[in-house]
């Protein structure tokens, strides 16, 4: 059996500079009752959608600025504006895998009624089913853009040699992990992260590796994950690459002893530690910010891991297919998703991390910069067939 460990480690890229976070609050756009920290050093289909109002604040992003207490305060900002870019004139036909609960069309109309000679064909499909599709296509594909919201469905097909090299104008301005060979290019990303209730529990009580997760004994009994979702189930691939397949099998096994409960999805496991049904649980960070919007005095507060599999920041993002007779109007499209004004779009109405320095996420969250991420290839995420079959072996599925 081939090992696995360390085995997706990018030795072309440098180990990222990290500035680690010290004691301080998060999430004060949505009120005192709001807090997250830093698991360990802080006190106090995928798609979801937010709230999707308008804000005519903030000048020219007041289109694509979402509304309520996380999108308050944020004016002007900085970043490449549409303004600066070509236009976008002609027709392309888009596979939305994943689509963020129709905020991706949303955005797409948005563009269609900026630039009037420009429209776009669209098919909607889960990540993997978009990822099989185009592959199954192959060459006759009529998509000239795959746009999903799983780094790994993205590099399954490009793995087939189905996607274009993007140009530098295309990815220089999203950092290195997120467009891995060029093949395709981040344009939003999700940390993974711990909510927990703060009427049972403090930032400082929540280890700062998932390894002692199945030790401590506010989790006994007490924790949820959500194992058939695609999130969940990246972030058991990333700890199999990075420790290997046994390390991996023992700590979900110690995670099944300590009586984990599984739900369907992430957004239940952050609305039943909002509840005070569980005491803690895995999922992408937005969920729990998406919980206090409509929630604001729910006991619920979010720390993140540090450096293993449980910090993973995966990443939505976006591909030219090889087949396309529209490569240049696609990568204009592609520039145009990592736009100022698109960028703030996904971080205020998807409450997702921004791809390019200039837009800050929401609500005081930490940076990606100041998060810290594993030294993970995401392309490798696409191997998700041995976790499959771990998880089933364990019985986790």
């Amino acid at each position: 059996m081939t090992n696995e460990h360390d085995s997706t480690r990018d030795e072309r890229t440098p180990r990222r500079s990290r500035r680690r976070l010290g004691r301080r609050r998060f999430l004060a756009g949505l009120g005192t009752a709001t807090t997250v920290g830093v698991a360990g050093c802080m006190n106090g289909n995928e798609g979801t959608t937010t709230e999707s109002g308008g804000n005519e604040t903030g000048g020219d992003f007041g289109e694509f600025r979402g509304s309520g207490a996380l999108a308050e305060g944020r004016g002007e900002l900085e970043g490449t504006r549409m303004a600066d870019l070509p236009s976008l004139s002609g027709e392309l036909t888009v596979y939305i895998g994943g689509g963020e609960g129709g905020l991706y069309l949303d955005l797409l109309s948005r563009l269609e009624a900026r630039y009037d000679d420009f429209s776009v064909n669209h098919r909607e499909y889960g990540t993997a089913e978009g990822a099989n599709t185009l592959i199954n296509e192959s060459e006759a594909t009529p998509a000239d853009v795959f746009w999903s919201v799983d780094a790994g469905s993205l590099s399954a097909v490009a793995n087939e040699g189905l996607t274009t090299t993007l140009s530098s104008e295309v990815v220089e301005p999203v950092p290195d992990a997120y467009h891995p060979e060029d093949s395709w290019v981040g344009t939003a990303g999700r940390a993974r992260a711990v909510p927990y209730n703060t009427d049972e529990l403090s930032a400082d009580e929540v280890a700062d590796k998932v390894d002692a997760f199945p030790g401590i004994d506010a989790f006994q009994d007490s924790f949820g994950w959500a194992p058939t979702y695609g999130a969940f189930q990246a972030f058991v691939t990333a700890m199999r690459l990075i420790r290997g397949r046994q390390e991996t099998r023992d700590w979900l096994q110690r995670m099944l002893d300590a009586g984990a409960s599984s739900y369907n999805n992430e957004f239940l496991v952050a609305n039943a530690v909002a509840d005070g049904e569980i005491t803690a649980g895995f999922a992408n960070h937005y969920y729990a910010l998406r919980v206090k919007a409509s929630r604001p005095d729910a006991p619920l507060d979010l720390a993140f891991t540090s450096g293993d599999a449980g910090a993973l920041v995966n990443t939505a993002g976006t591909a030219v297919l090889q087949a396309s007779d529209q490569q240049e109007l696609a990568e204009t499209f592609i520039r145009h998703l990592l736009s100022a004004e698109a960028q703030e779009f996904f971080a205020t109405r998807l409450y997702a991390y921004p791809m390019i320095p200039e837009i800050p996420p929401v609500g005081g969250l930490p940076t990606i910069e100041e998060l810290n991420p594993p030294e993970l290839d995401l392309s490798k995420l696409s191997n998700i067939q041995p976790t499959l079959d771990l998880l089933r072996e364990v019985g986790v599925l």
